[in-house]
């Protein structure tokens, strides 16, 4: 900067020396007097020269504010956003932390609740197939209670009503003495009693009524409804507690799938959260590095400018002292005395005149040749007219002075068209590498999310599948269920038919017996009910057939029984059996039967029972299986709706990805190419920048002084 400066100073200097040179040729008729103190115009010219300089000091005064004024907002600004990302980056850093931490918590509690529901589930299995055990131990229980007590009831009945051999012939009889047996709190004494009795070892001299053995059988009889009734309070009471349980089981399931699915929600807002918050958090430090490398920049730019300015203001100030100071020396009264003799007077010869005027041309055409010969700024072909111009017999110096000042304009108007493009340029390259780095971080952002959107998506389509295989499961183990179900109540059905209908055959035969051995105990069957034109008959008098009853012997009662594949081999026919004797109703023999016939009837229903109880039992873990199975494939259709609402979601979120990946790599592109255009058109401008601009100084430098050369001559005199 100083040598440019020192050379500029040496141009004004040089101007000056030219000047002095062409003093002798200076002047015109008209002006004598300015011919007459020919140092006055050194002086008006020293004084051209300082006022020019003071001018440039001042211009360059503003500029320098104005850069001085940009440093100091600049850095401010720049120091504010670096301040600002270095309270960004902890409070993001702490908020990341946070989200992550709150994150695995809540997966943390999301894998206990798991397992507490899965508890919850194992803890249900676990009390339902203990109630269905306790529940068939009752009702084993139970049937065998009944059993019992209704033997004891027949026990007492026979005795009180003094049947008590009748009694002793029936499957009661065996009953009771298995009871007896198997009776721990009972005393021996009782229990040889009661054994006696079953035995008939105690003769015909009992008496029923008074008898120990009754009020033993009676307080066995009270002792074991008391037993069934405290077994059935206490299944009732673990039904009870059952139900409780399971209650509170469901309900506790319930509240754990509610706040598994709440927490995942949340989980899956905190990840992208924290996703995002990293996102800006690279954002912030990128641009805070870019900020500190330009703040570093600027400060030593504006360092360097700041001394430069400083030198440049003290040269401006030497100048501007040598210039006053010769301004002073050639003012001096003396030295202009001096000068009246030294320098010569306006009658010069013609012919000096001549010999100067070729002098201060060929001097002109040199400068001019010089400076179309610099080949900085490639040809000129307008110097080479100027020097043409120049080469002509009658020259005029007004012309080519024109001539040189068009030059010297358009000079200055190139040098500030390459000023303005080099700013240009450079406003240009730091706008496009700023945008290319911008777009190329989005880029890698969508890239991140893109492969996350992947990963997710084929997690989600992995649950999907597995939750539709688990629906495809559920829904065949259902249709087996049922299918079994439905086998099992048609062969309950069966069994109900086939036991009811030999109730009735049996209570038919029973009915039939008594009506011959015991009239008094015989029930009529129930008159068939008449049609309105067979009462017609009858009212008139008339006939009515009776219509033979259908069904089994026929009883009318029938039953559909499933057919068995049976086989009968054919023996040989006994011999004849023995004629009767005198004829004797059998009553001892037909209470025995009766009696065998009533436990047939009891073993009925205890098979009646057990199937109706085997089947309420089917019927409720069925209904039980299909309320499970209906709530586990509402949720799993529910968590598969959820599911497939996240795979749109995912698919959505990618698609969008994707198109925006796309948009920003043409984006990118088109920035590159325009990076590349900016490139072609200033690289070759920025690299020799310098190197034009010193050429077309030295170049309007070079001009002026050969206007200075030919404006200080006047050949008016020719």
């Amino acid at each position: 900067v100083s040598t440019q400066r020192t050379w500029d100073a040496m141009q004004r200097l040089s101007t000056l020396a030219i000047a002095l040179l062409v003093l002798p040729t200076a002047g015109d008729r008209g002006a004598a007097a300015a011919v007459a103190n020919p140092v006055r115009r050194v002086v008006d010219m020293l004084q051209m020269m300082q006022k020019k300089v003071k001018e440039e000091g001042e211009r360059e005064q503003v500029l320098y504010d104005k850069f001085h004024c940009y440093c100091q907002q600049g850095g401010g600004d720049l120091t504010a956003s670096i301040t600002a990302a270095d309270h960004k980056i902890p409070q993001a850093d702490s908020s990341i932390a946070e989200a992550s931490s709150a994150k695995a918590r809540l997966e943390e509690e999301i894998k206990q609740h798991n397992a507490d529901r899965d508890a919850a589930k194992a803890t249900m299995a676990e009390a339902k197939a203990l109630r269905e055990k306790e529940a068939a131990a009752y009702a084993k229980a139970k049937g065998e209670y009944g059993a019992n007590i209704q033997a004891i009831a027949k026990a007492i009945a026979a005795v009180t009503k003094g049947m008590a051999g009748g009694f002793l012939q029936t499957g009661a009889a065996q009953t009771l003495k298995r009871l007896v047996l198997a009776k721990q709190d009972m005393t021996d004494l009782d229990r040889q009693e009661v054994l006696s009795f079953i035995s008939g070892s105690q003769g015909s001299g009992y008496a029923p009524q008074g008898g120990e053995v009754n009020g033993i059988l009676k307080q066995l009889h009270d002792g074991m409804g008391a037993e069934l009734a405290e077994l059935t309070a206490n299944e009732e009471a673990a039904i009870k507690t059952s139900s409780e349980l399971m209650a509170a089981k469901k309900k506790q399931v319930s509240v754990l799938s509610a706040s598994i699915e709440e927490k995942m929600e949340r989980v899956a807002k905190l990840g992208v959260d924290v996703a995002n918050m990293k996102n800006d958090l690279a954002a912030t430090q990128d641009a805070r590095a870019d900020d500190q490398q330009f703040l570093a920049d600027m400060e030593k730019n504006c360092a360097s400018k700041a001394a430069e300015w400083e030198e440049r203001k003290m040269l401006r100030a030497e100048e501007l002292l040598a210039i006053a100071e010769t301004i002073k020396i050639l003012n001096d009264d003396d030295a202009l005395d001096l000068f009246k003799k030294t320098l010569p007077s306006p009658s010069a010869s013609l012919v000096q005149l001549e010999a100067n005027k070729r002098s201060l041309l060929g001097q002109a055409r040199r400068l001019i040749s010089t400076a179309s010969r610099s080949g900085a700024l490639g040809p000129r072909p307008e110097l080479n007219f100027l020097a043409l111009a120049m080469q002509g017999k009658k020259i005029s110096f007004d012309k080519v002075i024109k001539m040189i000042d068009s030059m010297v304009a358009t000079l200055a108007t190139e040098q500030t068209d390459d000023d303005q493009k080099q700013t240009y340029c450079a406003k240009e390259f730091d706008g496009s590498d700023d945008k290319k780095k911008a777009i190329e971080r989005k880029i890698s952002g969508l890239e991140t999310a893109i492969a996350e959107a992947e990963d997710g998506l084929a997690t989600v389509k992995a649950e999907i599948k597995a939750v539709e295989d688990g629906i495809k499961a559920l829904d065949k183990e259902v249709a087996e269920a049922t299918e079994q179900r439905k086998q099992e109540h048609a062969e309950f059905t069966e069994l109900i038919a086939s036991d009811t209908a030999a109730k009735k055959l049996l209570a038919f035969a029973k009915n039939r017996l008594n009506k011959f051995y015991n009239p008094a105990l015989y029930r009529p069957p129930p008159e068939r009910d008449l049609t309105e034109e067979e009462r017609i008959t009858v009212n008139l008098g008339g006939d009515v057939p009776t219509v033979a009853p259908g069904g089994i012997a026929n009883t009318g009662i029938a039953v559909q029984f499933t057919q068995l594949s049976s086989s009968r081999q054919s023996d040989a026919p006994p011999p004849p059996p023995e004629t009767f004797g005198a004829y004797t109703k059998k009553g001892a023999k037909n209470t025995g039967v009766i009696g065998m016939i009533d436990l047939l009837i009891q073993d009925l229903d205890k098979d009646m029972t057990e199937g109706k109880t085997d089947e309420e039992h089917a019927q409720a873990n069925y209904e039980a299986l299909m309320a499970d199975s209906a709530a586990k494939r509402s949720q799993d259709a529910k968590s598969l709706a959820q599911k497939q609402l996240t795979k749109a979601g995912l698919e959505g979120d990618l698609a969008e990805h994707a198109d925006g990946k796309a948009a920003a790599s043409s984006e990118l592109t088109a920035t590159l190419k325009y990076i590349q255009f900016v490139h072609n058109d200033c690289d070759w401008l920025l690299q020799y920048f310098d190197v034009r601009k010193e050429a077309r100084a030295q170049e309007v430098d070079q001009l002026k002084q050969a206007k200075a050369i030919l404006s200080g001559a006047d050949f008016a005199m020719f």
